[in-house]
């Protein structure tokens, strides 16, 4: 079941492009995916997304059991019916709350108990279990479920980490193969910073087959040297035919980088929860809308954006309806900070493409892109 074809290689670096075949139509890598755990991306209509050119979005399966339940969600015809979302969508297994919620969590080599941070409620998670309760969804690519330890780590956490990640993924390989649906299986990496961990995790996941691999674990307290040298070995050692997603990572200039050495996927809530806190990124740097300098400024946010917002609003009335604590202001913020983003995605392709990576991301770079 490898849909994955690459269509362009830059020259000058491991940079790629390529389109991978979904049941809910293709999707153009590198790519960057909407955060949209409980079944909604924050302030936008699906419709919206749509107008934004967004391909494929991300839910959490660990929220959406918790609520609506999977039964209700099935009952009404699957998540892409529940939620009138008619693309593509990756569903996460529940693995980061088994980070995010660990004084909630206990972790065994059966599985994961978790106390609900709603009520309190005992949930116990099996690696079969997140495969089957991602099917019921009807997503379009699963994640196996996996674990990683908080930063900073030991070796022998991470070591242990590795070796749980290991085990899980191949008992999630064996309930897909069993209930054989009509989707993706992706695997997860772990081992932290410490490249002989990541490189046995790599090997060992790898022999598994998976449609797709993630590296997980990263983005959480490592330097960027670290982090920037992990993801050069790791690319090296993933199949060149399959797609390679690093999990929740979203600065501008991580993710030039990890394009660089030959990522393909990227999701992090960065850009929509900067949108609800005011904080806008343009072609010429970040803006804090807040800010009282713009109270009577008559400009776009961007001169250079052609989204919804940018077309029709002034700085002044941006900050007028985020001061009033307006539901528009987190509508409008959000319309632009994904557009900038998905637009940035799209010139990343285009760079490829043409050769021009180097360039491109060199010019990004020097006009202060940075988050």
């Amino acid at each position: 079941m490898n849909k994955f074809t690459i269509t362009a290689s830059d020259s000058s670096s491991r940079a790629r492009t390529g389109i991978l075949e979904t049941a809910h139509g293709l999707v153009e890598t590198p790519v960057f995916m909407p955060v949209a755990s409980q079944g909604t991306v924050k302030a936008l209509t699906p419709a919206i997304l749509q107008e934004l050119n967004s391909h494929i979005i991300l839910v959490n399966s660990y929220h959406l059991f918790l609520r609506p339940g999977v039964e209700i969600i099935e009952k009404l015809g699957g998540l892409h019916k529940f939620i009138s979302w008619p693309q593509a969508i990756l569903s996460d297994s529940g693995g980061f709350q088994v980070y995010s919620l660990s004084p909630l969590v206990k972790v065994s080599e059966e599985g994961v108990q978790f106390s609900s941070h709603l009520d309190g409620k005992k949930i116990f998670l099996t690696p079969e279990e997140a495969v089957r309760l991602q099917t019921r969804l009807g997503t379009d690519i699963m994640m196996c479920l996996d674990y990683f330890p908080s930063y900073p780590y030991t070796k022998e956490e991470l070591a242990a980490s590795v070796e749980l990640t290991t085990k899980w993924a191949k008992r999630c390989r064996e309930e897909f193969d069993h209930l054989q649906p009509a989707t993706q299986l992706w695997g997860i990496t772990q081992g932290g910073v410490f490249w002989e961990q990541r490189k046995k995790s790599i090997e060992e996941i790898t022999s598994l087959n998976f449609h797709g691999y993630a590296l997980g674990g990263l983005g959480i307290g490592e330097s960027k040297v670290q982090l920037y040298e992990i993801l050069e070995k790791s690319t090296e050692l993933l199949p060149e035919n399959r797609p390679r997603y690093l999990m929740g990572m979203g600065y501008i200039e991580d993710i030039l980088e990890a394009v660089e050495r030959g990522i393909d996927f990227f999701d992090c809530v960065l850009p929509t929860r900067n949108a609800r806190n005011g904080t806008l990124f343009t072609s010429q740097g970040r803006i804090s809308i807040k800010n009282q300098k713009y109270a009577d400024d008559p400009r776009p946010l961007d001169e250079n954006c052609n989204c919804y917002t940018c077309r029709n609003f002034s700085r002044a009335y941006l900050r007028h309806l985020y001061e009033r604590s307006e539901i528009t202001s987190a509508i409008l913020n959000t319309i632009h900070n994904l557009h900038y983003y998905l637009d940035i995605f799209r010139k990343i392709r285009q760079a490829i493409q043409s050769n021009s990576f180097q360039e491109f991301k060199k010019a990004i770079i020097e006009k202060n892109y940075k988050e």
